[in-house]
C-alpha cells in the first residue's frame, strides 16, 4: 500500500468519537430523538489514518489510556499507520462528544484525557532519520505538557531540514489561549492549514487577502480551508491561488479539514505542484462531509 514518498510524523490526539445527530433543535429539560454512533476520531488520529489510507506511510504520536493501547494500535494498522502510542497509567483516553446540526455543522463537548499529558520523553525521535514531513495538530498546543513535547519535537525536525506543518484545529482554543501565543508557538513552521474561523481568529481579518499578508510572515506557506467555498494558498505576497469545492450533500463536517490536509501533504509528498496539492485536499475534504465521522470507512 506505501510507496517511497518517505515517512509523515502526525503528532496529536487520538479520542472516541460520539457523534450526535439529533432529529431536530434540542428540548432543553426533555427528549429529543437522535442518531448516535461511536468511532475513533482526534484531529491527528485522522490525518494519519487519512493518510495511510492513502498511501502515505505514517507514523502517529498520542498518548492513550492502558487499557485501549491494544484495540487502538490494531486499529490504526488496519490503516497502514505506524501506532506511537504511549500507555498512561492514570488517565483514560480522550472523548469528543459532536452534537450535528441539520446543516451539518458541529459543536463540539471535549474530555482529552491522556493526551494532556503527552511528553517530551514520549516524541520517537529516532524516526526522524526516515521522515520527510512532521504535521503537528493545534490540539497538542492547547496544554502545557504536549506543547512541550510537540514544540521540542518540531524543532528537532527543523534542525534536520524537516518541514513541520501545523493545522490550527479549533478556533475555540486559539481564541482561549490567543492568537498572538499560537502565532508564537508555531512561528517558522513550514506551513499552516486554517479554516476560515480559523484564519479570522489568527489573523483579526475575514479578508482572504488580509490574512495571507499577515499571517505569513510567520509561515513559509497558508493554506486556508475555506468549506463549500474551497481554499485557497498563499503567503506573505497574497493569496497566491485559489480554487472551488464541488457542490456536494453535507451530512457530517467532521474530520473534513483532517482529510483536506492528508490529501494536499501526500499529494506534496510525491512532488505535485501546488494546484494539484490543493485540488486533492479539496477533493478529498469534500468527500468527508457527505458521510458521518471524520475518517475512512
Amino acid at each position: 500500500m506505501s510507496d517511497s514518498t518517505g515517512r509523515v510524523i502526525v503528532i496529536g490526539d487520538v479520542m472516541t468519537d460520539v457523534i450526535v445527530i439529533p432529529e431536530g433543535p434540542l428540548v432543553r429539560g426533555s427528549d429529543r430523538r437522535a442518531q448516535i454512533t461511536q468511532r475513533p476520531g482526534g484531529s491527528g488520529a485522522n490525518q494519519a489514518v487519512w493518510l495511510g489510507s492513502m498511501g502515505t506511510p505514517v507514523s502517529f504520536v498520542a498518548r492513550v489510556g492502558a487499557r485501549d493501547k491494544p484495540h487502538l494500535e490494531a486499529y490504526l494498522r488496519g490503516f497502514h499507520v505506524d501506532p506511537v502510542l504511549i500507555a498512561d497509567p492514570v488517565k483514560p483516553s480522550g472523548i469528543l462528544v459532536v452534537i450535528v446540526d441539520a446543516g451539518g455543522e458541529r459543536s463540539f463537548l471535549t474530555d482529552r484525557g491522556a493526551n494532556l499529558d503527552l511528553s517530551h520523553s514520549d516524541m520517537p525521535v529516532w524516526l526522524l532519520e526516515e521522515t520527510r514531513y512532521v504535521l503537528v495538530s493545534g490540539y497538542s498546543l492547547f496544554a502545557e505538557k504536549p506543547r512541550h513535547a510537540a514544540r521540542w519535537m518540531a524543532g528537532e525536525a527543523q534542525s534536520r531540514s524537516i518541514p513541520v506543518a501545523v493545522d490550527a484545529a479549533s478556533v475555540g482554543f486559539v481564541e482561549e489561549v490567543g492568537a498572538d501565543k499560537f502565532l508564537q508557538w508555531t512561528k517558522g513552521f513550514s506551513t499552516l492549514f486554517a479554516n476560515a474561523d480559523e484564519a479570522v481568529a489568527l489573523a483579526g481579518s475575514a479578508d482572504l487577502e488580509t490574512q495571507m499578508r499577515v499571517l505569513g510572515p510567520n509561515y513559509g506557506r497558508v493554506v486556508i480551508k475555506l468549506g463549500a467555498g474551497g481554499a485557497a494558498v498563499g503567503d506573505v505576497s497574497g493569496v497566491k491561488l485559489k480554487l472551488p469545492a464541488p457542490a456536494v450533500k453535507v451530512v457530517d463536517t467532521t474530520g473534513a479539514g483532517d482529510a483536506f490536509a492528508a490529501a494536499f501533504v501526500s499529494a506534496e509528498l510525491r512532488g505535485v505542484d501546488v494546484e494539484t496539492c490543493l485540488r486533492r485536499g479539496i477533493e478529498a475534504g469534500s468527500a468527508a462531509v457527505t458521510k458521518v465521522g471524520g475518517q475512512p470507512d
